[in-house]
């Protein structure tokens, strides 16, 4: 056999081989100097640790399932398919060294159904509370925009899972321009879009889609006074625990919007504007 057939024929083996494999993670490992979520709290990764997110793990290589499974000729019954899902093997190679297991790494639960879009208070501290960020627009400072509105978007919290208050907490420094506008005129507006959570996907509903709700919360912009840090702390690094890690020279402190007005678009064509009395009266559980 010629050199040049015998290189085709080693190609061709591979590409046979890696056929049936899928690349899974670009990243190669998990850094040790980032905080792993267990449970809700905040642990860092140990040399103890690092250890075991090298064991029995699936690799930077998973075998893809078969065929029968993914191809045009899948399987109808659920127990065959389920069968041959399971059958599949995963690659034991020096390519899983430096892969981590996802299950190492806790989520946060996922929130209940969005109230039924009547509800509308209770849309609205909904969305308030299951929301971790929301996109916060003041009047600029910047010299080439001043006067003009500006959008930034902002993590935030109205409080710890198990304690919605619907007042809405930030955590914010002094070099953001969104601050520098506040300082000048406090005034802003917080939206919120229910196409951060997973109701508008699993629907298929576009963010702009008017069945897939928005919320803007207008009010004043202060900053929380000593009898109440305590409480923001735990809104937000409950919800945000990097936050514990950012850098101090910034000088974070906390901020929170004390509202003037509720506005929900919560259905085709339908806007509400909630009372404040109802909106904290209602409960987002």
């Amino acid at each position: 056999m010629k050199p040049y057939h015998l290189s085709l024929a080693l190609i061709a083996a591979t590409l046979w081989l890696c056929e049936s494999y899928t690349l899974r993670n670009s990243v190669s490992w998990a850094d040790a100097s980032n905080d792993v979520v267990v449970g809700g709290e905040l642990d860092a990764v140990s040399e103890e640790v690092a250890p075991a997110l090298l064991e029995d793990n699936s690799g930077l290589w998973k075998q893809a399932y078969p065929s029968s499974v993914l191809g045009n000729g899948v399987d109808k019954n659920k127990e065959t398919v389920k069968s041959k899902i399971e059958d599949a093997t995963i690659v034991s190679s020096a390519s899983r060294v430096f892969s981590y297991r996802m299950e190492d790494v806790k989520a946060p639960a996922s929130p209940p159904s969005p109230p039924p879009h009547q509800q509308t208070a209770r849309t609205a501290r909904y969305m308030s509370h299951y929301s971790d960020w929301g996109h916060l627009a003041t009047i600029s400072t910047q010299d080439k925009i001043k006067g003009l509105p500006f959008g930034n978007v902002l993590s935030v919290s109205d409080g710890p899972m198990d304690n919605s208050t619907g007042v809405l907490y930030f955590y914010v420094t002094p070099k953001d321009n969104m601050v520098a506008d506040l300082r000048s005129f406090p005034f802003a507006s917080l939206t919120f879009s229910e196409a951060e959570g997973d109701f508008c996907r699993q629907l298929v509903y576009d963010p702009g889609d008017l069945r897939c709700a928005r919320l803007t919360l207008t009010g004043k912009m202060v900053d929380v006074g000593p009898e109440e840090v305590e409480f923001a702390r735990r809104a937000m690094f409950s919800r945000h625990p990097a936050m514990r890690k950012w850098p101090v020279e910034h000088k974070w402190f906390f901020m929170k919007l004390e509202l003037t007005q509720v506005w929900l678009q919560d259905w085709v064509g339908r806007v509400s504007l909630i009372s404040l009395e109802d909106y904290f009266k209602a409960t987002p559980y």
